[in-house]
């Protein structure tokens, strides 16, 4: 089977904002504690973090880190988490039925997000609470001093602002399931007056507005639009959610869903468009795909604690998916598509980042190891950045359950910023060889300096404790760049990542 493409210098979609290569941490299970923190661990650091899980992290390069949720801010104190940790309350989280320590608040993620070179991404409660403690939440954070909030931050150890630039206004507040959920009209003017006043203190801030939580909720597209009326001359991102599962064991069908991605992100910039005509507007909204990834292997647990069996336990394992090859295959997917999609996603975060459906996995007291979906996510995020090529591609396809004409061969291109270009490449064929042909047009003296390859007979297997590669990259050896033709073999249901430079 064969499959081509093409790849023009001066065609491109978008320069990649570095930003879709974000990632998510909320306090809800292992994500916080025993996940980044862990004071008693062998490699925890004066502030507590764990030390191998910051060199994990620290190899993704991520760009910004959202926080503190998630379901879990929409009950949310923020002053909760300053000051002495002896002082600080115990509280009952309603989200996720468990108790929350608050050793965790704004000053120690701050400390932790530089220790991994990242950024902060906040979010503000407009599900229990509203504009009030949003706007003193900001000033706390990113005023000099002077203020009662800013030198309360000052007398608490941190003298200079975080000047955090990205800010959340709420949570998927079109779910019932929130904290102060809220109808699209009703939310809309909360959001619309909170952005106006936090935009009182600095014009310049970025500010996201929750959209659908899935494209499968009843008010999907209405609320988009009927948010955006109120809010799009004063936010700038709005949130769009999606996870991805395989509970029929499919998998030609459970690969094919990266259509239903793509059309929900048309379906999004339309509304935003529709809006901006519909205001004579002149600005650009764009979206922030701040939750993604695969959620379904979680075990029973999860529902015993969540519907309150266990009581309201400190921490408690939740929502751990164990990865398995074939999830590889669904995070490349995803991946690609946004970077395809990148002139209208500017944001993206993999929810979440440890333990609770997340590429690192750790045990308490023990070791920190690499899921399956940490490859894809670590090759785009290190090797992915600058501009998206709109590629010609002519593959031969397959009809899923739900979709038809799915190309065998799913391929996104990157001109790098260091100019050379990167080939991210996923074949969904199940048992057929591909070979894919790549015109290289306008990309002189570029040859192939890397070529990553992972396949595996068994789609089911995952990395664990005590084999933590089972299921790793391994250098690739068929890749050829010859006259401007870049040749390479897919092997059935395999990922590949290919590097051009100089």
């Amino acid at each position: 089977m064969k499959a081509t493409a093409t790849a023009h210098r001066d065609f491109t979609i978008s320069k990649i904002d570095e930003r879709i290569y974000g990632a998510f941490l909320e306090h809800l299970g292992r994500a916080i504690y025993s996940g980044i923190y862990e004071p008693d661990h062998p490699t925890a650091d004066s502030d507590g973090m764990r030390g191998d899980v910051i060199d994990l992290v620290k190899d993704l390069d991520i760009p910004i880190v959202r926080y503190p949720g998630g379901n879990f801010v929409s009950a949310y104190n923020w002053e909760d988490g300053i000051g002495p940790k002896q002082e600080r309350p115990v509280r009952l989280d309603l989200a996720w039925h468990t108790s929350e320590s608050n050793e965790v608040g704004i000053h120690e993620f701050a400390n932790w997000c530089k220790s991994v070179g990242t950024e902060m991404m906040l979010a503000v409660n407009l599900g229990s609470r509203g504009l009030d403690a949003a706007r003193n939440f900001v000033e706390y954070v990113n005023h000099p001093g002077g203020s009662y909030w800013s030198d309360l931050r000052r007398e608490n150890g941190q003298e200079e602002p975080w000047n955090v630039k990205l800010w959340c206004l709420g949570n998927e507040m079109d779910g019932p399931w929130q904290i102060g959920h809220k109808d699209a009209a009703e939310y809309g003017k909360l959001a619309a007056e909170t952005a106006k006043a936090i935009r009182a203190f600095d014009s310049s801030l970025e500010l996201v507005v929750c959209g659908s939580s899935h494209s499968g909720m009843p008010t999907y597209p209405d609320w988009e639009a009927t948010v955006l009326e109120h809010t799009y001359d004063v936010v700038d991102y709005i949130s769009l959610h999606m996870y991805f599962a395989n509970h029929e064991k499919n998998t030609g069908s459970y690969l094919a869903l990266a259509h239903k991605l793509d059309t929900y992100i048309d379906t999004v910039a339309g509304v935003i468009q529709f809006v901006k005509a519909k205001r004579r507007s002149q600005k650009d909204v764009y979206i922030s795909f701040d939750e993604w990834n695969v959620w379904y292997h979680s075990n029973q647990q999860d529902r015993e604690i969540l519907d309150g069996g266990n009581g309201w336990p400190h921490a408690p394992a939740l929502l751990e998916d164990i990865y398995n090859f074939e999830d590889v295959l669904q995070v490349g997917l995803i991946i690609n598509t946004f970077i395809r999609r990148s002139n209208v996603v500017k944001i993206a975060c993999i929810a979440q980042l440890v333990n609770v459906i997340a590429p690192i996995m750790t045990e308490r007291g023990g070791p920190a190891w690499r899921q399956t979906i940490y490859y894809p996510y670590y090759f785009a995020s290190r090797f992915g950045r600058g501009k998206a090529l709109d590629l010609a591609v002519t593959c031969p396809t397959y009809d899923s359950d739900q979709y038809s004409g799915i190309a065998y061969a799913d391929v996104a291109a990157v001109h790098t910023e260091d100019g050379g270009v990167t080939i991210f490449v996923v074949s969904r064929h199940p048992d057929e060889a591909i070979e894919l042909e790549v015109d290289m047009i306008g990309f002189d003296d570029l040859r192939v300096v890397d070529h990553q390859i992972m396949a595996s007979p068994d789609l089911q297997a995952v990395n664990t404790r005590d084999r933590q590669d089972a299921v790793a990259p391994k250098p690739g050896n068929g890749a050829t760049l010859s006259d401007g033709r870049l040749s390479v073999a897919l092997p059935p249901y395999s990922y590949q990542m290919i590097r051009m430079g100089r």
